[in-house]
């Protein structure tokens, strides 16, 4: 069968799976257009904290980045409920390979049939998930960074990609307040976070080696390259266990040892996630 662009997107639900720090703020940037935004998760309290948070931000992004001050949110913990006639789902699950094979599987036999079904993963192309996809021109990747405050997306194909779903989406996400850049070829790390994993790889290892504390290495890249972003900030805002998820993933396709390991996974035993938890390479979350 051949696959065609969804129709009457304005009047169809998008569907965020997962509801986590990055799924919710998908969702946020989703609803600025008054469209039907439903979080799914298997867990019902954390899709129902996504929605309460996308209803306590949304004004605040409305003012900023403009859109329509109606809003209509959904927390689901049914999947095929949650999918129901959307256009466009986006998956926002933890970076294992396998939960996300099985689970682009599941959205390909569930959601509508020319829904687009896009990945947020960070270190995975999606082109690793469509073993078990039957329309897999529908499937890609659709990267976001920390939405409101980042806006960019990168846009990558799976190999499989029809072109004209990146060409909608290129053309739908601006009026999301979203600024989408295409990736040209497949990369792992995309185009940014490429780079920002060399950055992040010798930032863990001066501190695992014992060379420098976070906050040294903090302190000099803001004066160094002027920067509001630093490498243990950012670590902590994005979660150590998601950070160690990226991390092994890169060293396995590079053939490495990943040797900041065990200090990231003494961190995790010890429940320092981050600003999630309250505590992560710095000590100081209220």
């Amino acid at each position: 069968m051949t696959y065609t662009l969804p129709d009457n997107i304005a009047d169809r639900p998008i569907t965020i799976v997962g509801g986590g720090t990055l799924g919710r703020r998908i969702a946020l940037m989703l609803s600025l257009q008054g469209a039907e935004v439903r979080v799914y998760d298997t867990d019902l309290a954390i899709a129902k904290a996504a929605i309460e948070y996308v209803a306590t931000q949304r004004h605040r992004a409305v003012e900023e980045l403009g859109g329509s001050p109606a809003v209509r949110l959904a927390a689901k913990d049914d999947l095929a409920e949650a999918l129901r006639d959307s256009w466009l789902v986006v998956e926002a699950v933890p970076e294992k390979l396998g939960l996300k094979q099985a689970l682009f599987a599941d959205l390909d036999h569930l959601a509508a049939e020319d829904a687009v079904l896009a990945s947020n993963s960070s270190s995975f192309s999606s082109a690793e998930f469509i073993g078990g996809v039957s329309s897999p021109e529908r499937v890609l990747n659709m990267h976001f960074y920390m939405p409101p405050a980042v806006r960019s997306v990168e846009l990558m194909s799976s190999g499989h990609t029809d072109p004209q779903i990146i060409e909608l989406l290129m053309a739908e996400l601006p009026k999301y307040a979203l600024m989408p850049h295409r990736v040209r070829k497949q990369s792992t790390g995309f185009i940014l976070n490429r780079i920002w994993a060399a950055i992040k790889r010798e930032s863990l290892l001066v501190v695992a080696e014992g060379v420098a504390e976070p906050r040294d290495v903090d302190a000099l890249f803001a004066d160094v390259f002027k920067s509001e972003v630093t490498p243990f900030r950012f670590m902590d805002e994005v979660g150590l266990d998601v950070v160690l998820d990226i991390e092994n993933h890169y060293c396995e396709v590079a053939g490495a040892e990943n040797k900041s390991a065990p200090m990231l996974q003494d961190y995790i035993a010890k429940g320092w996630l981050g600003v999630k938890s309250g505590r992560g390479f710095y000590n100081d979350y209220a």
